[in-house]
């Protein structure tokens, strides 16, 4: 059975009603892992080697996450000083290889509407451009880059829509595609 692994970095899960609809959508999937990374790592002290480990057993990887300024949570960013330079600069052979062609999908939740991710909107750039570190991240990682699930006015969402990104994000979780070989 595949395994996709969901590592999800909310610093306020609980009061989360669109990142809680993904998760709960995701986890009526087969082969599903999720990771409240928040609630594991509440000091941000990562467990590099632990963190690996998961990785190298996936087949899928996700990382769910809330756009906090234009950027992802602080503790995602601790996850990937930790967890990547361990794998691709300090066991490069042994781990980082191991992760070519890994297929990686960025779910993301953004508080404003789309039209707000515009050249002429209110944070000016679209999300897909804000999330080019990530895709960045992925290439040196070798990873196989998949096209983000973003969803949009996650804090005014009607149960209706929630349920709607639910769905949506649970076709997409099942439609990721192999490992490409290395």
């Amino acid at each position: 059975m595949t395994k996709t692994l969901i590592l999800l970095f909310h610093p306020h899960l609980a009061g989360s009603r669109a990142n809680r609809a993904l998760l709960d959508a995701a986890a009526t999937l087969p082969g599903v892992e999720f990771v409240d990374m928040q609630a594991l790592y509440p000091d941000g002290c990562i467990d590099a080697e632990a963190e690996s480990a998961r990785l190298l057993a996936a087949d899928h990887i996700v990382l769910l996450f809330p756009v906090h300024w234009y950027s992802t949570p602080p503790l995602l960013k601790a996850w990937q000083d930790a967890v990547l330079t361990r794998m691709f600069y300090m066991a490069a052979e042994t781990e980082g290889t191991l992760l070519a062609g890994k297929p990686l999908l960025i779910a993301a939740t953004a508080g404003n509407v789309e039209a707000a991710y515009a050249p002429g909107g209110a944070n000016r750039f679209p999300l897909r451009e804000l999330l080019l570190p990530l895709e960045a991240t992925a290439h040196r990682c070798t990873l196989a880059w998949a096209e983000p699930f973003l969803v949009y006015d996650a804090r005014r969402a009607d149960a209706e829509a929630l349920d709607a990104a639910g769905a949506h994000y649970r076709s997409r979780l099942n439609r990721l595609p192999a490992a490409a070989a290395a």
